[in-house]
C-alpha cells in the first residue's frame, strides 16, 4: 500500500519537471480560434488553385507531352493530367517526353504534388503541427511566466474575479486558471486565459502553472477544505505572493490565514449581508455593485500618493479616499495615524469607471 502511493506521488513530482511535449494538453495556451468550415474551405480553395495552376503549366507546355491518343492535348487533357499527377495516381497515358516538360515536372509539378498531398491529409498534419507549436508555445511561456496571477477554480467566483481584473487593466495573458474541470477549463481558454489542468491542492500542479513567480493567486475553490490545502500548498511555494482567498464558512475563515491568506472573502456571509441590506435600502446595494463593477460607473482602486499630496491630509485630496495603506497595514482615513499622508503611502480612492 506504501509502495503504491510513493509511486503515485512520484508520477506527481515529475509533472513540473516533464517536457514540454508531453504538457500538452496539460497546460494550454489560448490563440485565434478558427471555425472548421472556414479551415476546410481554405484547404478546398488551396487544392483548386494548384489544380488550375498545373493545368495551365501542362497546357503552356502541351507540345512536350505524349498522349496516347493521337489527337493534340487540350486544356481538358492538361486538367486530366494535373488531377491524376497531384494524386499520385498515374495512369501514364499522358506522359512529359521533352527534356524541358521533364524539367518543369521535376522543378514545379512535383512541389505541387507534394503541396497538395498536405493538403489531402491536411488534418493529421494539423494535428501534429497543433501539438508541436503548443509545446514550443508552452516552451516560451514556462521561460518567460513572472508577476502573473493564478486563479485557483474557474467557476462563478472564479470567472468572476478574472472578469473584475481584466476590468480592472490586467491583460487576460497575465491570468493562468488551474482546474481540473477539462470543460471549464475550455471556457477559460475560450476568454483567451491560459490554463493548467489538474488538481490545486498539488505542489506539483501549482508549480506548473508558476506559482513560486507569480505576484497574486486567486484561490476560489468551491471547497473551504480544497480552498485551505491549495492556499497551504500555495503559500508553501510562494512565501511573497499576495494570497486572497473565497471561503463559504466564516468558522474557516482563521484557518485560511493561518494557511497564508492575505485576504479571506466569506461569500455566504457577504451574500447574506447584501440580502438583508437589501430589504431596508435596495440602493445602497446598488452603489456596492457598481462599486465592485471596474469598467462601469465607479469603482474602488488603488494607487501611489503623489508628490504634491504628501504631509497633506487624505480628505484633502482630489479623490474620494477611503483608506490609507502604510507599510502594508490599511488604516480607514479618520484613523489618527494617517491625519497627514507620508511618502510611500497607498490611497484606496474611489474612481469612475473605465468605460467612463
Amino acid at each position: 500500500m506504501r509502495s503504491r502511493g510513493f509511486r503515485r506521488r512520484l508520477r506527481s513530482e515529475e509533472l513540473a519537471d516533464s517536457p514540454d511535449y508531453a504538457l500538452v494538453g496539460v497546460v494550454r495556451i489560448p490563440e485565434l480560434q478558427q471555425s472548421p468550415g472556414r479551415a476546410i474551405g481554405k484547404r478546398v480553395v488551396f487544392a483548386v488553385v494548384a489544380l488550375f495552376a498545373t493545368s495551365i503549366l501542362v497546357y503552356l507546355d502541351r507540345d512536350g507531352y505524349r498522349d496516347v491518343q493521337p489527337n493534340p492535348l487540350s486544356f481538358l487533357d492538361a486538367m486530366y493530367y494535373s488531377a491524376v499527377t497531384l494524386s499520385t495516381t498515374g495512369y501514364g497515358d499522358i506522359t512529359p517526353y521533352t527534356p524541358s516538360a521533364r524539367l518543369i515536372n521535376l522543378l514545379i509539378i512535383t512541389p505541387l504534388r507534394v503541396l497538395f498531398l498536405i493538403v489531402l491529409i491536411g488534418t493529421t498534419l494539423e494535428v501534429l503541427t497543433e501539438r508541436s507549436r503548443q509545446a514550443l508555445k508552452i516552451q516560451r511561456w514556462r521561460n518567460s511566466v513572472r508577476n502573473h496571477t493564478v486563479v485557483i477554480g474557474y467557476g462563478t467566483k472564479g470567472r468572476t474575479a478574472v472578469d473584475a481584473m481584466i476590468g480592472d487593466g490586467i491583460k487576460p495573458a497575465e491570468i493562468v486558471v488551474v482546474d481540473s474541470d477539462p470543460h471549464i477549463l475550455e471556457a477559460a481558454a475560450a476568454d483567451g486565459l491560459v490554463t493548467v489542468r489538474g488538481d490545486a491542492t498539488k505542489s506539483d500542479v501549482l508549480r506548473l502553472a508558476g506559482v513560486a513567480h507569480a505576484a497574486s493567486i486567486v484561490v476560489a475553490a468551491n471547497r473551504d477544505d480544497t480552498a485551505v490545502l491549495a492556499t497551504l500548498t500555495a503559500r508553501e511555494l510562494n512565501p511573497r505572493a499576495k494570497i486572497v482567498a473565497s471561503i463559504r464558512e466564516s468558522e474557516n475563515t482563521h484557518l485560511m490565514r493561518q494557511s497564508g491568506a492575505n485576504s479571506v472573502v466569506v461569500s455566504s456571509e457577504t451574500a447574506g449581508r447584501l440580502l438583508g441590506i437589501a430589504t431596508m435600502t435596495p440602493s445602497v446595494v446598488e452603489v456596492i455593485e457598481d462599486l465592485l463593477t471596474p469598467d462601469a460607473g465607479y469603482a474602488i482602486a488603488e494607487r501611489e500618493v503623489d508628490p504634491t499630496e504628501t504631509g497633506g491630509s487624505p480628505s484633502h485630496t482630489r479623490d474620494i479616499v477611503l483608506g490609507v495603506v502604510r507599510r502594508g497595514v490599511l488604516h480607514r482615513v479618520d484613523d489618527s495615524e494617517v491625519e497627514q499622508i507620508e511618502a510611500g503611502d497607498r490611497l484606496l480612492y474611489v474612481r469612475k469607471g473605465q468605460s467612463e
